[in-house]
């Protein structure tokens, strides 16, 4: 018989709906049943036809809520995430953790009271691109003298259907800033390379942007054997999202924005047809492996807390 899941949503906001609609696309592929709860906090905007068409129960969050759900994602603002983890953990088996993990490190995790045998996944969807996987699995990471990262774009652009000064990118509080916002490029650089020796970092609001948070980052990681630099912000009116790595023999170009690896001295140049929703499927259906048994829990709350470290402190 295939596994039923009962899961709830907190949290309806751009990333909660694609969530829902995804959750109900990967289990529906599978043939797993599943009901889906909505709990929010209800001073946010009501969910339209294409949540309330795979939603079941919705629940305000001073509501009493069921205590037996397999997956509870909690998909609210990041300075929430800490009591929100608190409050539900003995109300799931399994939880699913928007990224960034927390908006501070000031936190002890034995305060969360995690249960041995359940999985508590933090969200890192820029592993499951064709460009991060291709320079993962197919490229000789060995030989590399160092890598340039850059993760640029104009905020006010992010969510067209908001004021930029209303949303948790603009404060710093609610675990704003490009430093953990853009947390995605110090993941994955810690998916290929492991972390760092020892990092610098330069950050602050150097735009006229009316925000509070820092809208540029610049880091330098030192690693045993080669180098690596990070540039974060808030106010790149083009779109650049892309690693380069420098070896001994070409400089590979992973353009994540434009999904395509190019070699520049071979003048390869490998496209891939994906468009955003493709990496987050899929890291939704490597959620429910990894719940099912048949994956490895590869981004735990230690493991994301202490690339939450390197963002936010350089350490």
């Amino acid at each position: 018989m295939n596994k039923v899941y009962k899961i709830g949503v907190i949290g309806l906001g751009s990333i909660g709906i694609r969530h829902i609609q995804n959750i109900a696309s990967v289990l529906k592929e599978r043939g797993s049943l599943n009901t889906i709860d909505l709990i929010r906090s209800g001073t946010g905007k009501e969910p339209g036809k294409e949540v309330i068409q795979h939603v079941s129960q919705i629940f305000n969050s001073c509501d009493p809520v069921p205590d037996d759900y397999d997956v509870i994602f909690v998909t609210n603002p990041t300075h929430l995430h800490f009591e929100t983890i608190q409050k539900f953990v003995s109300k799931t088996k399994h939880m699913f953790i928007e990224k960034p993990v927390f908006n501070t490190t000031e936190v002890s995790l034995n305060a969360l009271h995690l249960k041995d045998s359940s999985i508590y996944y933090v969200a890192c969807p820029l592993r499951y691109t064709h460009v991060i996987q291709y320079l993962k699995h197919l490229c000789d990471l060995k030989k590399i003298y160092c890598a340039r990262v850059i993760c640029s774009s104009y905020l006010p652009n992010w969510r067209p259907d908001q004021d930029y000064r209303n949303t948790y990118s603009a404060h710093k509080k609610q675990g704003g800033g490009a430093s953990i916002d853009l947390i995605h490029e110090w993941d994955y650089l810690c998916y290929l390379f492991g972390p760092p020796d020892k990092v610098l970092n330069i950050r602050g609001t150097f735009s006229n942007l009316e925000i509070d948070s820092d809208d540029l980052s610049i880091y330098i990681a030192k690693y045993a054997d080669m180098a690596i630099e990070v540039h974060l912000d808030y106010f790149g009116r083009k779109t650049i999202r892309e690693i380069q790595i420098f070896t001994e023999e070409d400089t590979i170009i992973g353009d994540i924005a434009n999904s395509e690896i190019r070699y520049l001295m071979s003048g390869e140049v490998i496209s891939f047809n994906e468009q955003r929703n493709d990496f987050q499927r899929n890291e939704i259906a490597h959620f429910f492996d990894i719940v099912e048994g048949v994956a490895v829990n590869d981004n735990d709350i230690p493991t994301a807390f202490r690339t939450l470290h390197i963002a936010r402190e350089g350490k």
